[in-house]
């Protein structure tokens, strides 16, 4: 079972923002065609990850304010949040074993 959040501007502050440990975030759309085929890679990581990452979405057609915010340009493009700030970004689909790196990157930074 996936532990996959949906962020949006309500809960974007208290999930993300304030979160006690890293957080994983996927600005996508429905109509994305890269975005949908991350969408198993990021199920897979949430569930690998457990509690050690929050992972979860935005769609940046419901909540265009926090891809503004951040800068967000095009999609897919993953957010690595630690400490309210973004620390990382990956931008398009650069294949599963791509996704993977770029969390394991993150998540072994030295600071969790």
């Amino acid at each position: 079972m996936s532990n996959l959040k949906k962020f949006s501007e309500d809960t974007f502050a208290s999930d993300v923002l304030q979160a006690a440990g890293p957080v994983l975030v996927d600005f996508h759309a429905d109509w994305c065609t890269p975005c949908k085929m991350m969408g198993p890679v990021i199920d897979e990581i949430a569930t690998q990850y457990g509690e050690d990452l929050t992972v979860g979405k935005v769609d940046v057609d419901a909540d265009p304010s926090i891809a503004m915010n951040y800068g967000v340009m095009g999609i897919p493009t993953l957010g690595y949040f630690r400490d309210g700030k973004l620390v990382d970004r990956l931008v398009g689909y650069p294949g599963p074993s791509g996704v993977r790196a770029f969390v394991e990157k993150n998540s072994h930074s030295g600071v969790v």
